[in-house]
């Protein structure tokens, strides 16, 4: 009578779980990064670059040295420095010999930051033993049940550089470092969201 009636509680939260998850939400996303991070990352290199000047170097022919940069995000500092210095009236040297100016382009760090809070019940993982009662059977993930939940996002893009002539190797210029910054905040309340805050064209800001 007392294993029937275990058996009976199990199928019962079985079936009360099952119910619940039809009101969870999945994240997919098809590239590495989602949009969200994608603009993050840019936003803080844009914000980064911004502050570099190029006015010493306006006329020369330049070539972008980017092998002393050790961030993993490159591609996003990279690009807003080529435009920085097409602006700033920089030719840009396809091949170092051909280049008056060496840059090279240094970055303490290149990344995104993230701060969770969850006032409910995160998503439990539960084995089959514990629910069915049968060992090595398929674990039961649980729904997230979320009162109040918040994911902070801050993306910190971090750029200098030093310039000399390709001949003698003299030092024309140097900038930097300085630190960019771009922010996502979004926000969940009973369930339902995200309301996002934020300074990039994914956050839908609610100020």
């Amino acid at each position: 009578m007392f294993h029937n009636t275990r058996s009976s509680l199990r199928v019962l939260l079985v079936c009360l779980l099952t119910a619940a998850a039809g009101c969870a939400s999945s994240r997919v996303t098809d590239p590495a990064r989602t949009a969200t991070e994608q603009f993050l990352l840019s936003q803080a290199a844009a914000e980064a670059v911004r502050q570099l000047s190029f006015d010493v170097l306006r006329g020369r022919r330049v070539f972008v040295d980017a092998t002393y940069f050790a961030a993993s995000e490159q591609a996003f500092v990279l690009g807003e420095v080529r435009a920085k210095l097409l602006l700033s009236g920089v030719q840009i040297a396809r091949d170092i010999n051909d280049a008056q100016v060496v840059l090279e382009v240094r970055s303490g760090g290149v990344g995104i930051d993230r701060d969770d809070y969850l006032l409910g019940l995160p998503n439990l993982q539960i084995a089959a033993s514990q629910t069915f009662g049968v060992e090595g059977g398929v674990p039961l993930l649980t729904p997230e049940l979320a009162i109040i939940k918040n994911q902070y996002q801050m993306g910190v893009a971090s750029v200098s550089y030093v310039a000399y002539w390709t001949k003698t190797g003299e030092i024309v210029a140097a900038s930097g470092p300085f630190i960019g910054r771009a922010y996502n905040d979004d926000w969940w309340f009973f369930g339902v969201g995200p309301r996002a805050r934020g300074d990039i064209p994914p956050a839908r800001n609610t100020d």
